[in-house]
């Protein structure tokens, strides 16, 4: 999000363009139809879907549609209701539990550590994680209070690369995803257990705060949604800053991996 956008004044204006019978409505996930995730579609669109085909859109307000084949209309006949931002977050946050148990996330994220950035990666837990197009992951740890090695691999352990946590260190960087041959998913070895982290990437141009928590519970990045709702109704209430992106975090605490070896070469 730009620097000084007020994430009240963004979420006033895509209400008001939500009051029109046809508004922007992001595609989030897609089979089929010529559709691909970040695409923008008009609500009053029609959209012809065959057998097994499916599309899954969220309107300015945060709403998820999911739209399966066989099926010819419009994406949805209610874009033009009239919210206000903070109806429209009620709104919101009143689906996390039923849309989070859906794509079975409520069981393992249920005792997660609130993230103080909702763009963070927490490797303390397993399940699916979402980071911003083009952006390194960040990872976190909740309890910085030792010094602690781990070792991250990918799901097929063709590689490793070994990181130091140092006392009182919170973040750090992953290693660049564009060196990993496309990898999406990890397995994160910390002391006593393994946890698998997949990563879920959202375009960089989809900025709409709703739409990105929205997307983010789509994905079952509850734990990270949940962090973006806290600032998007801290801003609501004049009483913080809007979200940062993954590129604005922090740096002081963020270090490299100690190395990075090829998994087949070195024995674990």
């Amino acid at each position: 999000m730009r620097r000084g956008t007020s994430l009240f004044v963004l979420l006033g204006a895509l209400m008001i363009a939500s009051q029109s019978h046809a508004a922007p409505m992001i595609v989030v996930e897609a089979r089929g139809a010529g559709l691909r995730p970040g695409m923008r579609l008009d609500s009053a669109a029609t959209i012809d879907l065959k057998d097994g085909e499916r599309v899954t859109l969220i309107g300015a307000d945060g709403q998820a549609v999911t739209l399966r084949g066989t099926y010819t209309g419009v994406l949805t006949k209610s874009a033009g209701s009239t919210q206000n931002p903070r109806l429209a977050l009620a709104a919101l946050i009143s689906t996390r539990n039923d849309r989070a148990s859906k794509v079975g996330s409520i069981r393992s994220g249920a005792n997660a550590a609130p993230l103080p950035d909702p763009w963070l990666v927490d490797i303390s837990r397993g399940g699916a994680r979402c980071i911003r197009e083009g952006q390194r992951p960040i990872w976190w740890r909740p309890d910085a209070s030792e010094e602690t090695k781990f070792t991250v691999y990918p799901i097929d352990r063709s590689w490793r690369a070994d990181f130091v946590w140092q006392k009182e260190q919170t973040k750090m960087a992953a290693p660049d995803l564009a060196k990993l041959d496309g990898v999406k998913t990890f397995l994160i070895q910390v002391p006593g257990q393994d946890n698998a982290i997949s990563l879920n990437v959202i375009p960089a141009d989809v900025v709409d705060p709703l739409i990105l928590s929205s997307w983010m519970l789509e994905k079952a990045c509850v734990q990270q949604a949940d962090a973006y709702f806290r600032q998007i109704q801290s801003e609501i209430d004049g009483q913080g800053a809007a979200p940062l992106p993954a590129s604005r975090l922090n740096t002081q605490e963020i270090a490299a991996p100690a190395k990075m070896v090829d998994a087949a070469k070195e024995p674990q």
